[in-house]
């Protein structure tokens, strides 16, 4: 019997496009998904709340409380989820017991996150590792390590120092490599007497975190164009962090899609990194107004930079692509599957697109004809191959989503009230 998809199939071939080789191309390529969706990027350790212009707004029942719950959550929410994942973790979800009892940020050791490791290990999952630098009785005046207070950049140079040491021990535990990204909230609410020196004070901290090197880390650093509070300057600026990481092999310069001003378009900006970077970091996030971190949806913004991944030369193995969301008015498991299902559709939809001929067209000057085909693949039976890419991952199609994430809630929501 011939199904949608096989139909699918051939309208697709007949643009040159092979639809199975798409596939299996896209089930090969993780996604990064972060771990803080489930409990409203409150973490384990936490004793100063959330600062640094993080706001998560929304009150839903169910949060993740413990280890226990927030892992149970998020294999709830990959379960429905097609492709490679790996699981982004801050340094604040370091898991204490007794016999690993509390320490402060600048203390952490790989055995904080043994457990993450164990329960990746077993599920498949790689891990990618952030430093915590918000939230925290340490974060004077909002400024880190720019701080003009030595102990206040020590503090903050020695947990950075902590953290690329264990994104190592995770790498070599599961024989991969692990991102570790620094973002730093520094900033000032009004106008700055001397920019200067803030930013140099955070190059001599990056340097003296970078002094060693690990073979198994890949270094790179979130730039930001401002945070609530912080309106007026923020020290780590894309200007800075990219000739940071130009002048410093190694370390990379990641664009956030929630970092910017809202008019900029950051998948504009991945194919001019790509001309000089091996490696480019971006976070993927639905910005609405300022950097709001809404759930990434299937929208223009996320199909534009996944165009530029999927065609850009060297970008689909260039490219580290991680998620960055946290909703508390929604249901978290819903968020995490919602969300991470619209970047990996977003991936397909890309790669079915007739990349080879727009761009054969638009260096022969044919632009009435290549908007005509650009409109036409637009219209391309795209949903009966995303159908079949989820079905067989063993997945639901988008319409059984939403009720295998209600009958987890109700579960779970018993016990966590």
């Amino acid at each position: 019997m011939t199904t949608m998809y096989d139909l699918a199939r051939e309208e697709y071939a007949a643009l040159g496009i092979d639809t199975e080789a798409v596939m299996a191309k896209l089930v090969e390529k993780p996604i990064s998904v972060h771990c803080w969706q489930g409990d409203d990027v409150l973490g384990f350790d936490q004793e100063g709340g959330l600062s640094g212009g993080i706001q998560t707004t929304g009150n839903y029942p169910g949060r993740a409380r413990t280890f226990e719950e927030l892992t149970a959550d998020f294999e709830a929410a990959m379960a429905l989820v097609p492709g490679a994942k790996r699981i982004n973790l801050h340094a604040s979800y370091a898991v204490f017991t007794d016999e690993n009892p509390w320490v402060d940020r600048d203390a952490l050791e790989f055995k904080h996150f043994a457990p993450w490791v164990a329960w990746a290990r077993e599920h498949g999952f790689g891990i990618d590792f952030n430093p915590t630098i918000f939230g925290h009785p340490m974060m004077n005046n909002e400024l880190s390590l720019s701080s003009p207070d030595k102990a206040t950049r020590d503090f903050w140079i020695r947990h950075c120092k902590a953290c690329r040491k264990i994104s190592q021990q995770i790498a070599e535990a599961l024989d991969d490599e692990t991102l570790c990204n620094i973002w730093i909230p520094d900033g000032l609410k009004d106008v700055p007497g001397d920019r200067y020196g803030l930013r140099e004070r955070l190059r001599d901290s990056l340097d003296e975190i970078y002094a060693e090197k690990y073979d198994r880390v890949i270094d790179s650093c979130e730039s930001k164009v401002f945070g609530i509070g912080l309106e007026s300057m923020t020290v780590g600026s894309n200007e800075f962090y990219l000739a940071y990481a130009a002048t410093h092999p190694g370390v990379y310069d990641l664009l956030d899609m929630g970092h910017f001003h809202p008019t900029e378009n950051v998948a504009d900006k991945l194919s001019a990194l790509l001309l000089f970077f091996d490696k480019v970091p971006l976070h993927v996030t639905r910005a609405l107004r300022w950097d709001s971190d809404h759930v990434v949806l299937f929208d223009d913004a996320v199909k534009e930079m996944a165009m530029e991944v999927a065609h850009c030369p060297g970008a689909w193995e260039k490219v580290i692509i991680g998620l960055d969301f946290f909703d508390a008015s929604i249901n978290r498991v819903g968020a995490w599957a919602i969300g991470t299902r619209a970047m990996e559709k977003s991936l397909l939809y890309a790669l079915l697109q007739p990349a080879a001929q727009l761009k054969e067209m638009q260096d022969t000057y044919r632009f009435t004809e290549k908007m005509a085909l650009s409109e036409q693949a637009k219209s391309m039976p795209f949903g009966a191959v995303w159908d079949e890419y989820c079905r067989r991952a063993g997945c639901p199609l988008d319409g059984e989503v939403y009720p295998m994430v209600a009958a987890y809630e109700a579960k779970v929501l018993p016990q966590r009230v």
